[in-house]
């Protein structure tokens, strides 16, 4: 990689550098901590945070959030190596402190171990956080099938389990992970209507679905958000009616992977070498090494646009998905507090309109190498 295209993360990252290191050991973390709340009483501690709230869903469908969220699916699942989970925990704890509000794991993540770290983290935080979570893949002993199931009685049973461990009486967002072609989207919506009604669940969502099951399933039990892949080498809802019902009907838009798994903030190459054990991007086509070498033109080009406003390539991408809608809520993941803050501090910028356009047809003009999902999960998505 070229030395002079990563200045401005390395420069934001070794600003972030001693804080880090500070708030690793556990003694330093707790004193931090306490003298922050002592010292505020109240007032938002020092360091990037997320001072903004965005409505998803509309009428009583209506959830109020953070304007960016926090993936935590890369703390135990699919994302290589990661701290151990005492650190894990600290720096969820730390997202909250700084106004996260909004977390989101998923049954299959891990499968269970990431519903059980949040579970962990945010058991006594009942009323200051929300953690969403899916369910839709089908677990068996503790293992993923790659099937889907979305039966009723299979959503309650998973309902149940998902509550006991996310430690909590009620699940915020329950969303359908991956639409289910053996259960009709009505029957999923009305189960979903009644879990509601019982107060076991808030509102609900689905994940990588067509405009035409969105509607099909909002007309039974109104829907708060959708979940997809979305960002600068992704941008397939703005083509395929998703935004545009998602915009009609007042649905909240959730994009996952907002970085393309991490790519987009210039950290990968063509040399990096994942987990073979704990990561599913070498299966990806996008992320094969001359793959990775080819997209990496549309990093230069944040890069070089960044640095000329004084953002990293990881702001950018953020901060084109924040201006495209205000009720839209990416929810990028990490497991460093340096890029938690960098993450964060997207919402510090403000860029002229033509600014977000040049960025975009600078990086349309770049074609994307790869596809973003090999062919057998390709057929769970776009229902």
């Amino acid at each position: 990689m070229n030395e002079k295209t990563r200045c401005s993360r390395r420069g934001f990252l070794k600003t972030a550098a001693a804080v880090s290191a500070a708030l690793a050991l556990p003694p330093a973390w707790d004193r931090v901590r306490a003298a922050t709340r002592a010292a505020t009483d109240g007032v938002t501690p020092s360091g990037a945070t997320s001072g903004a709230f965005r409505i998803l869903g509309a009428g009583k469908a209506a959830f109020k959030t953070s304007a960016l969220g926090f993936g935590v699916m890369g703390m135990t699942y699919n994302r290589s190596y990661h701290p151990d989970k005492k650190q894990c925990i600290r720096l969820l704890h730390e997202a909250a402190d700084r106004g996260v509000t909004l977390f989101d794991t998923a049954i299959v993540y891990g499968p269970l171990n990431n519903e059980e770290l949040a579970g962990e983290a945010f058991g006594g935080f009942h009323g200051k956080i929300n953690v969403t979570t899916k369910f839709g893949h089908e677990i068996i002993d503790g293992k993923a099938t790659g099937r889907q199931d979305s039966r009723p009685a299979t959503i309650r049973r998973y309902c149940e389990e998902s509550l006991k461990r996310l430690r909590t009486d009620v699940i915020p967002i329950f969303y359908q992970h991956r639409f289910d072609p053996n259960t009709p989207v009505e029957e999923v919506a009305g189960t979903i209507q009644e879990l509601i009604r019982e107060g076991k669940v808030l509102h609900w969502g689905m994940c990588e679905v067509s405009a035409d099951t969105i509607r099909k399933a909002h007309a039974v039990c109104p829907l708060t958000a959708i979940q997809s892949e979305y960002h600068l080498m992704h941008r397939d809802v703005e083509r395929n009616g998703v935004l545009d019902v998602c915009r009609e009907l007042g649905i909240g838009f959730v994009p996952y992977s907002p970085m393309n798994r991490g790519f987009l903030g210039g950290d990968l190459n063509e040399y990096t070498e994942f987990d073979p054990n704990n990561d599913n991007r070498p299966t990806l086509p996008r992320f094969t090494p001359e793959a990775m070498r080819a997209n990496y033109r549309i990093v230069n080009v944040l890069h070089r646009f960044g640095r000329e406003r004084g953002m990293t390539a990881a702001q950018l991408a953020l901060g084109w998905l924040l201006q495209k809608e205000p009720w839209i809520v990416p929810i990028p993941g990490t497991t460093k507090l340096s890029h938690l803050e960098e993450n964060l501090r997207a919402q510090a910028f403000s860029l002229a309109p033509e600014e977000w356009k040049e960025l975009e047809d600078a990086v349309a003009a770049i074609p994307v190498t790869g596809d973003r999902y090999n062919a057998e999960q390709q057929k769970q998505v776009g229902f």
